[in-house]
C-alpha cells in the first residue's frame, strides 16, 4: 500500500504539468492490461498447483521488481516509461497471486466460520490500507520516494516467511487438480457466467468502481486543490481505509444478523457513489477525509458480502478460476475508471471528473439493481450451500462435481 501510495506521487511529480491527470490515468491502464491478459490464466494454475508455492514465486517476483524500483529511484534513473513498465509487471505477478491467495483462504478455516475470517481479512486489509498511505507520505516527505519502494522490497522477506511457515494446509485429492489448457480457462469462464448471483455481482463492483475511482487523481487534490503537501496526501490516501477499518471492525459482529444482503449490498454500492460525489465538492481537508472514509466504509460492507456470495456459491475446484475472472471485474474496474478520471481531468479538471464519476456510479448502481432481481432478493440463507453450476467434468469422477468439505 505505500508503495501503491509513492507510484502516483512519483508519476505526478515526472509528468509534464498540463498532463498530470492524462499521466495518472495510465498508471491505471498499466496496472489493467496484464490483469486482462493474464488473470484467467492465473486462476487455472492456481487451480492445477501447489497455491502454496505458487505464491512464493509471486511474491518473490514482486519483491524484485520493489528493489529495481528503489535502484532507480535512488540513482536518478526513474522516469514515467520504467515506472509504468515495472508497475505493470507487479501486476502481471499479481494476477497469478491474487488467484492463488484468494482461493487458499477458506481451505483454513471452518465453513461455518468463513464469514467471520473474510471480515477479519478485511480488516487485516485495511489496517495496511490505512498505515501504508500515511507512512508512504511521512516517507517522502521525510526521506525521499526512494525509501519506500526499499521498505517495500524488505516487507516482502516477511510475507515469504509466513507463507514458508504455514502448516497442515488441506491437500486437494487428485480429482480437485484441473489441468493448465484452454478448456479449463473456458470452464472456469462458463460456471461464472452461468450463476446469476456471482455474475451480477462482479458487474456491479465493475461498474461502480470504474466511474468513482477518485484515488488516481488525489495526488492533484492534495497539490493543487487542498494544498495539503506530501504528509496531506498520505492522509487522504489513507482516508477510505478509516473507514473501512472501522466498519470491518462491526461487520465481525454484524455479518451473521443480516438477512437482507442483496439490499444491504446494492444500498452500501449507492452510498459509495454519494460520498464519491461529496468528495468531488469538497474544498475543506476535514471535510474531503470524512467523505473518503465514507467510501471506504461502504465499499468494505458491499466487499464483505460480494466475497462471501462467491466462495460459498464457487467449488473449490474452480475457486481459482472464479477468483480470476473476478480480478478481471474488481481490478479492470477502478483501473480503467482511473484512465477515464485521468482523462476528463486533463479535459475538464479533477472534481469536474470525481463528481461526475460518483453520479455515474448511482446511475450503474440503479441500473443493475433493475435489472438482476436475484441479487435484490439474495439474503443469508441463500449463502449456506454452494450453487454448483460448473460443466459436468471439475476433475476426474463423479465426487469431483460437488465441492469438497473445507
Amino acid at each position: 500500500m505505500m508503495q501503491m501510495a509513492a507510484i502516483l506521487w512519483h508519476v505526478s511529480l515526472l509528468a509534464p504539468p498540463n498532463q498530470k491527470g492524462l499521466a495518472l490515468g495510465l498508471v491505471g491502464l498499466v496496472r489493467v492490461v496484464p490483469i486482462v491478459v493474464f488473470s484467467l490464466v492465473g486462476g487455472v494454475v492456481a487451480d492445477a498447483l501447489d497455491r502454496r508455492r505458487l505464491m512464493l514465486l509471486t511474491q518473490s517476483a514482486m519483491a524484485l521488481f520493489a528493489v529495481v524500483l528503489a535502484l532507480i529511484t535512488f540513482n536518478g534513473s526513474a522516469s514515467l516509461s520504467l515506472l509504468y513498465v515495472l508497475t505493470g509487471l507487479s501486476s502481471a505477478a499479481g494476477s497469478f497471486d491474487g488467484p492463488a491467495r484468494q482461493s487458499l483462504l477458506p481451505t483454513l478455516v471452518p465453513r461455518a466460520q468463513l464469514p467471520n475470517a473474510i471480515s477479519l481479512n478485511t480488516i487485516m486489509f485495511q489496517t495496511a490500507a490505512v498505515a501504508g498511505p500515511t507512512l508512504a507520505g511521512l516517507v517522502i516527505a521525510g526521506l525521499g520516494i526512494g525509501w519506500v519502494y526499499a521498505l517495500n522490497a524488505v516487507s516482502f522477506g516477511a510475507v515469504i516467511v509466513a507463507i514458508l511457515l504455514m502448516r497442515d494446509v488441506p491437500k486437494r485429492v487428485a480429482g480437485d487438480r484441473g489441468e493448465v489448457n484452454l478448456r479449463a480457462a473456458i470452464e472456469g469462464l462458463r460456471f461464472v457466467f452461468s450463476s446469476p448471483l456471482i455474475r451480477s455481482s462482479m458487474i456491479l463492483d465493475f461498474f461502480a468502481t470504474f466511474f468513482s475511482s477518485a484515488t488516481v487523481l488525489l495526488p492533484i487534490y492534495a497539490q493543487d486543490i487542498l494544498v495539503v503537501g506530501a504528509k496531506g496526501y498520505g492522509w487522504l490516501y489513507a482516508a477510505p481505509s478509516v473507514g473501512a477499518l472501522a466498519t470491518g471492525a462491526l461487520m465481525v459482529h454484524l455479518v451473521d444478523r443480516i438477512e437482507e444482503r442483496g439490499r444491504v449490498l446494492l444500498w452500501a454500492v449507492a452510498c459509495y457513489g454519494l460520498a464519491t460525489v461529496g468528495f468531488g465538492l469538497s474544498r475543506d481537508f476535514g471535510l474531503a477525509f470524512f467523505f473518503l472514509a465514507v467510501t471506504g466504509a461502504a465499499d468494505t460492507v458491499s466487499m464483505v458480502f460480494r466475497n462471501i456470495l462467491r466462495q460459498l456459491a464457487t467449488p473449490d475446484a474452480l475457486r481459482g478460476r472464479m477468483t480470476s475472472v473476478n480480478m478481471v471485474f474488481f481490478m479492470g474496474g477502478p483501473q480503467l475508471g482511473e484512465l477515464e478520471a485521468g482523462l476528463v481531468a486533463n479535459w475538464l479538471g479533477a472534481p469536474f471528473a470525481v463528481v461526475t464519476g460518483g453520479l455515474g456510479c448511482l446511475a450503474a448502481t440503479a441500473w443493475i439493481a433493475a435489472r438482476a432481481p436475484e441479487l435484490r432478493r439474495y439474503r443469508r440463507e441463500e449463502g449456506v450451500s454452494p450453487v454448483v453450476s460448473a460443466p459436468s467434468r471439475v476433475g476426474a469422477g463423479p465426487e469431483a462435481q460437488t465441492p469438497p468439505p473445507l
